[in-house]
C-alpha cells in the first residue's frame, strides 16, 4: 500500500495534467457559452499555477491554444497581449538591472552604507535592511537576497567567534566572506552549508535569525516601492492599460512611486522594530550598543566590511558609466509624465490631444540600448592578450550572453498569459457576469472589502506566486468595482500590493527559500515572525489607500474611464467611497 502511495505521489504532476481537465470538462459542455468557455480557461489555469504541475510560464502559454479554439479571440489578438508595453518596460529594467549586478555596483553601494551604519545590533539590522530595500527597488529581490545573506551571516561570524576575532586582528583571510554571484535557488544551500554553523548560546541563534528573515522580508518590501520592483507592480499596469485603455496613464512609475514609496518606508520601519522585538528582546541599551561594550567585536566585523570593499578596488569606469546611467534612468522616469507638471513626453513627444506619445518602456529600452553601445573601459589602443601584436575594442557594459544566463524569460509569458486572461475575460463577457453577481457587495463598507480584500490576497500568496496571485485577482477586481460603482484602482492597488506581503513560509518567495536555505531557521520561526508582519503589512496599506492615495488618485470618484454596460449609473451617482465611507 505505502509503494502504491508513493507511486501517485511520484507521478502526481501528470496525473494533475492528465485528469483536471477531464473534471472540469462538464463546465464548457453544459453551458456552452462564451463566459462559460472562459471560465474553464482561467480555473484550469489557476489550478495549474497553483499546484506548478507545469513550469508557470509554460501555463502562462495556454491562451494561445484555448482562446482561438473556443472562439473567444483570435489567435492573433491573443499575440499582441504577450508584447505589451508593460512588457516592455519590465525587459527593459531588467537589462538595466542585470548591468548593474554584472559590474558589481549593487555590492559595493551595500558596503558603503552598512559601514556608514555601523555593526550595534539594533542598527545593522536596520542597516541590513536599508540596504536590501533600497537594492530591490532596482534589481530583483532574489538576487538582492542572493548577495546580502552571505554579508550578513560573515559579519555575525566575526562577532559571534572570538578565534575570528583574532584571526582579523592578525590580518589573516576570512574564508567565510567569499561572496558569490546569485545562484539558482537549489544551489543557494552550497554558499553556506548549515551543518558547519554552530552557535554559543541562544541569544546568538536568535540574533542570526532575526538578520537573516530581516534580509529576506526587506528584499520583498523594497520591491513595492517602485513599478518595476517586482513582477505584481507590472501586473497591475498591465491590466489597467487592458481592461481600461483610455485611463490617461494612471499608473505610472511617478504615479505608483508616490503612493507605494511611503508605504514601504513605514512598513520597512514597523518590521524593524518587530524584528528587534522579537529576536533582540527590549534591551534597548544593549541592541543600540550604548556603553561602549564588545567594542573588540564591532571592530573585528567593521574591519570585515572595509577589508571587502578594499577588495573592490576603486571604482572602475564601467560601474561609473552604469552609474551615469542608471540615474538619468531613474530622472527620465520621474520626468516624464509626473502629473503636477508637464512632463518631457508631453512637451517633446506630444500627440494631437498633448498626451506622451513616449511611455515608461520607451525610456527603459533606450537605456538598454545604450548599455549595448558604452565601451566598459575608455576607449583606447590596447593589445588583445590572446593574439599579441592586434588591436582590441573594450567589451560593451553588456553583452547579450550575460543577458540570456540572467534574464528571466518565464516572467515575460506570465506577464502576458495574465493580460490575455483578462482581455479574454472581457472579450467572453466573463468579467461582466463577474460584476453583476457581486453587486450585492455595495452594502458593504468599501473600506472594509478592500482590508478582507487584502487579507485574502495576502493569504493567498504564501502557497501561490505572487504574479499568479494578481494576474487572477485584478480581473475579478476590477469588475467588481464596476459593477459596485467604485474607483477601480481602490482595491486594485491595496490588493497588488497584498501579493508581495509573502513573510511566513519558505516556499512563499525565492528571498525567504534562500534564506531559510541558509540554516538557523525552522519553518516556525518564519512562520511565527511571519504572521504578524503580514498584519502589519495589511494595515499599513490600508493606511495608504485611505489617506494620500485619495487625492493622488482621486480615489472619491467613479472616473469616467472605467465606465462599463453596466456601470452608466455611477457617473451620476455619488460613489460609495464618497458617500458613505469616505477616507
Amino acid at each position: 500500500m505505502a509503494t502504491c502511495w508513493q507511486g501517485l505521489w511520484a507521478y502526481r504532476f501528470y496525473l494533475i495534467l492528465f485528469f483536471l481537465p477531464i473534471v472540469l470538462l462538464p463546465l464548457p459542455l453544459l453551458v456552452p457559452t462564451k463566459e462559460a468557455y472562459c471560465g474553464y480557461a482561467i480555473i484550469l489555469m489557476a489550478l495549474f499555477w497553483c499546484t506548478e504541475a507545469l513550469p508557470l510560464g509554460v501555463t502562462a502559454l495556454f491562451p494561445l491554444i484555448l482562446f482561438p479554439m473556443m472562439g473567444i479571440m483570435d489567435a492573433s489578438e491573443v499575440c499582441i497581449e504577450y508584447l505589451q508595453d508593460t512588457n516592455i518596460l519590465f525587459i527593459g529594467g531588467l537589462l538595466v538591472a542585470i548591468a548593474v549586478e554584472h559590474w558589481n555596483l549593487h555590492k559595493r553601494i551595500a558596503l558603503h552604507v552598512l559601514l556608514l551604519v555601523g555593526v550595534r545590533p539594533a542598527l545593522l539590522i536596520l542597516g541590513f535592511m536599508v540596504v536590501t530595500a533600497f537594492l530591490s527597488m532596482w534589481i530583483s529581490n532574489t538576487a538582492t537576497t542572493a548577495m546580502m545573506v552571505p554579508i550578513a551571516h560573515a559579519v555575525l561570524e566575526q562577532l559571534h567567534s572570538t578565534a575570528a576575532d583574532k584571526d582579523v586582528e592578525e590580518g589573516s583571510d576570512n574564508p567565510t566572506f567569499e561572496l558569490q554571484e546569485p545562484k539558482p535557488q537549489k544551489e543557494v544551500a552550497k554558499l553556506a552549508p548549515s551543518e558547519q554553523r554552530t552557535y554559543q548560546n541562544q541569544e546568538q541563534l536568535r540574533f542570526t535569525q532575526g538578520m537573516s528573515l530581516c534580509v529576506c522580508y526587506s528584499a520583498s518590501i523594497g520591491g513595492i516601492a517602485t513599478l518595476t520592483g517586482t513582477s505584481p507592480n507590472l501586473v497591475l499596469q498591465g491590466q489597467i492599460q487592458s481592461l481600461f485603455p483610455d485611463n490617461g496613464n494612471v499608473v505610472n512609475f511617478a504615479t505608483w512611486f508616490g503612493f507605494a514609496f511611503p508605504t514601504m518606508l513605514i512598513l520597512l520601519f514597523l518590521a524593524w522594530l518587530w524584528l528587534q522585538a522579537l529576536f533582540l528582546g527590549f534591551n534597548f541599551r544593549k541592541n543600540f550598543g550604548i556603553g561602549g561594550q564588545e567594542k573588540e567585536r564591532e571592530q573585528a566585523a567593521l574591519h570585515v566590511i572595509r577589508t571587502e570593499q578594499k577588495l573592490l578596488g576603486p571604482m572602475t569606469f564601467a560601474e561609473k558609466a552604469v552609474t551615469v546611467l542608471f540615474v538619468l534612468l531613474v530622472l527620465l522616469w520621474f520626468t516624464r509624465n509626473p502629473g503636477f507638471f508637464p512632463g518631457w513626453g508631453n512637451l517633446a513627444f506630444s500627440d494631437s490631444d498633448g498626451n506622451s506619445m513616449v511611455s515608461d518602456g520607451t525610456v527603459a529600452i533606450f537605456i538598454s540600448i545604450l548599455l549595448f553601445i558604452v565601451p566598459s573601459k575608455i576607449p583606447g589602443l590596447t593589445q588583445d592578450p590572446e593574439n599579441p601584436g592586434t588591436l582590441k575594442a573594450p567589451p560593451a557594459l553588456l553583452n547579450w550572453k550575460t543577458v540570456n544566463e540572467k534574464m528571466p524569460w518565464n516572467i515575460v509569458f506570465l506577464l502576458g498569459g495574465g493580460f490575455a486572461l483578462a482581455k479574454g475575460s472581457e472579450v467572453s463577457g466573463l468579467s461582466q457576469w463577474l460584476g453583476d453577481k457581486l453587486t450585492p457587495l455595495q452594502h458593504v463598507p468599501v473600506p472594509a472589502i478592500a482590508f478582507i480584500l487584502c487579507l485574502l490576497v495576502a493569504t493567498f500568496t504564501e502557497c501561490t506566486s505572487n504574479v499568479a496571485t494578481t494576474t487572477l485577482f485584478l480581473p475579478i477586481l476590477a469588475s467588481m468595482a464596476q459593477a459596485i460603482c467604485i474607483h477601480p484602482l481602490y482595491v486594485m492597488l491595496p490588493c497588488t500590493l497584498s501579493a508581495s506581503l509573502a513573510f511566513m513560509l519558505p516556499v512563499a518567495t525565492p528571498p525567504n527559500a534562500i534564506v531559510f536555505s541558509f540554516g538557523g531557521l525552522k519553518v516556525s520561526d518564519m512562520a511565527r515572525a511571519g504572521f504578524l508582519l503580514n498584519i502589519i503589512g495589511v494595515l499599513v496599506i490600508t493606511l495608504a489607500i485611505n489617506s494620500w492615495s485619495v487625492p493622488m488618485f482621486n480615489l472619491n470618484a467613479f472616473p469616467s474611464w472605467a465606465q462599463g454596460n453596466s456601470t452608466i449609473q455611477c457617473l451620476s451617482s455619488p460613489t460609495p467611497l464618497s458617500t458613505t465611507s469616505q477616507p
